[in-house]
Parts: C-alpha cells; sequence; structure tokens
C-alpha cells in the first residue's frame, strides 16, 4: 500500500474498504459515484448560469413527464439497445468496434437506396428495406475483419477510421441527383437529403397521441436484446465466443477458428448498428429522409450504453431506457437558458460514475492480496534412508572406527553394546573376517 503515496490513515481506511468476494462494496460505490456525478453536473449548470431546478425539471418534462414524452424517449431506446447489443457481441468476441457510428449510416444508405429504388407493394418493402440495412453494414464491419486478416490492420483503428468514410459516402448520396438527392419540385432549390421512403416502408406504433406510443422498432429491438442474450449464455457458439475473447491461445487449441468468429462476431455487431439506422429512416424518430446527421451520435451513445452495461445484453435494457430519457429531455432544456451539450456532459459523468467504480475496487482487491504476507505452511518431512555404503565401510563403521585413509575417526551407528563373545568362537569369527575382505 505504501506505493499508493498516501498516509496510515488513508491505508487503514483502504483497508476497511478492502472489497470481499461480494459485490456490495461495488453496489455502495456505484450509488456514491452516481451522486457526486449528479451534483458536479449541477454546479456546471449553476455555473453556466443557469437553475439546477428548473433544468431538472424540464429533463424530466421533456421525458417522463407524460405518455407523449415516454413515447418520444422509447424511440430513442430501440436504436441505443440495437447498437448496444452489437457492442456488447464485438466485445465478447475480443474484437472491439467502435465504429458504430458509421455503420449506423451505411445501414441508413443501403435501406434508403432499397426503398426509394425498388417497388414492391406492402410490407414486403419495409422487409427488404430492413434486410439490405443489415447485409450493408454487415459487410461493412467486415471490411475491417478482412483488413485485420489479411493485413494486420488494427480493428479499432480500422472500425473508427472507417466512420469518417461512411459520412462521406452518404454526404456524395445525397447531394448527386442521379443516386439519392431529392427529386427537384418546381424551382425550389434541392436540398442534401433524399425523398421520404415510402409509407409502405415505415415502421408503424401501437397507440395514438397524446397516448403512449410504442413503435415497432422497439420491440424488434428488446426481442433482438434477449435472444443474443440467450444464445451468448446458453449454445456452444456462445460458449467459443467467450472463449476467444478470454484467451485466444487457448481458443486456437481446442480447435476453435478465431480470426473467422471473431470476423463474423464484429460483422453481427455491424449489422446490427445497421439494423439501428434503418430504425432511425423508417421511425418517426427522424424525418424518413436520408440526411447526413441523421444518426444523431447514436451510434457512440450506443457503444456507452454497452460499456455501462458491461457488455450484458440483458443489462443494456434498462441502461439504454436511461440514455433515452436523457437524449429526450435534452431538446427541453433550451428553454431553461441551459445548452443543450451539457446533456452530454452528464452522460458522461454517468459513464464515469457507472464504470469507475469496478475498475478501482478490482485494483484495490488486487492491491490488497499482493500485499498480504505469504503464511509458510509446515509439511511433515518423510525420514530420509540412509545412503547405500559398500560392505567394507559398512564393516568399519559398525565398529565404530575411522574407515582407511582418513585422519578423525568417524562415529559410528549408536548401537547397544553385543554381549560377550564365546572364547570357542574365535575362529569362526577370524574366518567371516578373511571371507568378508576378500568380498571387498
Amino acid at each position: 500500500m505504501a506505493t499508493l503515496g498516501i498516509d496510515g490513515t488513508g491505508q487503514r481506511l483502504l483497508r476497511r474498504l478492502n472489497p470481499g468476494p461480494g459485490g456490495w462494496q461495488v453496489g455502495l460505490a456505484t450509488v456514491a459515484t452516481v451522486g457526486v456525478a449528479l451534483g458536479l453536473s449541477a454546479l456546471l449548470i449553476a455555473v453556466t448560469g443557469g437553475s439546477p431546478t428548473a433544468s431538472t425539471k424540464a429533463l424530466y418534462q421533456g421525458s417522463m413527464a407524460s405518455p407523449a414524452a415516454w413515447s418520444t424517449s422509447l424511440l430513442y431506446v430501440a436504436p441505443l439497445l440495437l447498437v448496444a447489443v452489437g457492442a456488447c457481441v464485438s466485445a465478447r468476441s475480443g474484437f472491439f468496434n467502435i465504429g458504430q457510428e458509421g455503420q449506423v449510416l451505411i445501414g441508413a444508405l443501403a435501406g434508403a437506396w432499397v426503398g426509394l429504388r425498388v417497388a414492391v407493394p406492402g410490407p414486403l418493402l419495409l422487409v427488404l428495406v430492413l434486410l439490405a440495412s443489415v447485409v450493408g453494414a454487415g459487410i461493412w464491419a467486415g471490411l475491417s475483419a478482412l483488413m485485420y486478416r489479411f493485413r494486420g490492420v488494427n480493428i479499432v483503428v480500422s472500425t473508427m477510421l472507417m466512420t469518417f468514410l461512411a459520412q462521406q459516402l452518404i454526404s456524395f448520396a445525397v447531394n448527386t441527383p442521379w443516386l439519392l438527392q431529392e427529386s427537384r419540385l418546381g424551382r425550389g432549390t434541392l436540398s442534401p437529403q433524399s425523398n421520404p421512403v415510402p409509407e409502405n416502408a415505415r415502421l408503424t406504433s401501437l397507440g395514438d397521441y397524446p397516448n403512449l406510443q410504442l413503435n415497432g422498432g422497439l420491440v424488434l429491438a428488446v426481442v433482438v436484446a434477449v435472444a443474443l442474450a440467450l444464445v451468448m449464455a446458453r449454445t456452444r457458439w456462445g460458449f467459443r465466443l467467450k472463449m476467444v475473447g478470454l484467451n485466444p491461445a487457448t481458443a486456437r487449441h481446442a480447435g476453435v477458428r478465431v480470426g473467422a468468429l471473431g470476423g463474423i462476431a464484429l460483422a453481427i455487431s455491424g449489422a446490427l448498428a445497421g439494423l439501428a439506422g434503418a430504425l432511425l429512416l423508417t421511425s418517426p424518430v427522424s424525418t424518413n429522409r436520408l440526411q447526413p446527421g441523421m444518426s444523431l451520435n447514436i451510434g457512440w451513445d450506443g457503444l456507452l450504453v454497452a460499456l455501462v452495461a458491461r457488455n450484458n445484453p440483458l443489462l443494456a435494457i434498462p441502461v439504454a431506457v436511461l440514455f433515452g430519457v436523457l437524449r429526450a429531455g435534452g431538446s427541453f432544456l433550451a428553454a431553461t437558458g441551459v445548452p443543450s451539450f451539457l446533456v452530454d456532459v452528464v452522460k458522461a459523468l454517468l459513464v464515469l460514475a457507472f464504470v469507475a467504480p469496478p475498475v478501482v475496487i478490482g485494483m484495490l482487491r488486487r492491491r490488497r492480496l499482493a500485499d498480504q504476507p505469504a503464511t509458510p505452511t509446515s509439511t511433515p518431512t518423510a525420514p530420509t534412508a540412509p545412503a547405500p555404503t559398500d560392505p567394507a565401510a559398512g564393516s568399519s563403521e559398525a565398529a565404530g572406527s575411522a574407515p582407511a585413509g582418513s585422519t578423525a575417526p568417524v562415529p559410528g551407528p549408536r548401537t547397544t553394546a553385543p554381549p560377550p563373545a564365546d572364547p570357542g568362537d574365535a575362529g569362526t569369527t577370524g574366518t567371516k573376517d578373511a571371507m568378508e575382505g576378500r568380498l571387498a
């Protein structure tokens, strides 16, 4: 503990807070850090000239005060949850995908192209739009796996850099008339966006305004999260995925194709991010048009949801609800004079509040175990057998005399004195000594 640079009082406090095998320390520390994060958020709002009370009230009114506010929050939950579940899959395999923002855009691009170029009646067009988004973003993420496989390009670097390439592709598509730019109406100016997707390519909602509305995308996202949680926890594929993430060498020795499995996990992560892009295109959360900024940082926030949920798809559901509430309520902060970007600061503080305690407590646990002195264990020692000696030396030691050529007498083993010999046995004794001398 001396290496931490704290005094004796701090060391005693850390010993009392030494985390045991249970998780109550993590829970208490998380509650404390969340309180600190909320306090810092209120302080930042006050410093910028706003009222923490009014800001909290506005956040509540915009996200949870009415069924209509809850409807808006749940619209954000669906794409956030899909991105988070995909991040959980890739992180479980050890292939960390941080390019979800670009994969969301590629999914929306593929879905918009199919929705505006393919003429199919009925809800079949919606199915094709969703499938195109899944396939397009999955292939886009799979390119990073191929670059890693054949050129050794780092997965984190390639997925992040391809995000900027995806943004340029979207900008090119919506500014090119023969591709996806909107049609000219009269003499009006053209905007960098596509035409709206047809009505039969949009997700429907259950309920009417101002009552609670549940969009079909939310149902789809929850079903996907539960299904992948079961697959990763109860199937052989999920076990292999976990094995690859924990120890690729052991997985390879067990016959698992590490590169192929990691590439599949990365493609699944990108496919789910693309499905989130399709939801942004076909749900009321946007204008149902392909636009350069339509991702709304859903990819980055979904990655944070997975980080807070500790790569658990089921735990990602309530965390996505929390982030959806923050997103929906953030638009109401402008009415109180608070900059809307402070919502991002609050989200960052909450991420640190949820992520830091397990890491810090785990570090203290390892430090505590390393500082504990090792207790020696006494084991009974087996009696050692005497080394074999030649018969001549053995007879000399039995007689208690020093062996030939030595200057100091060597004491022989302690034995009981033999009974006095019979004078008549003198000849027999001399014959035995002579025979032993010949054998030696």
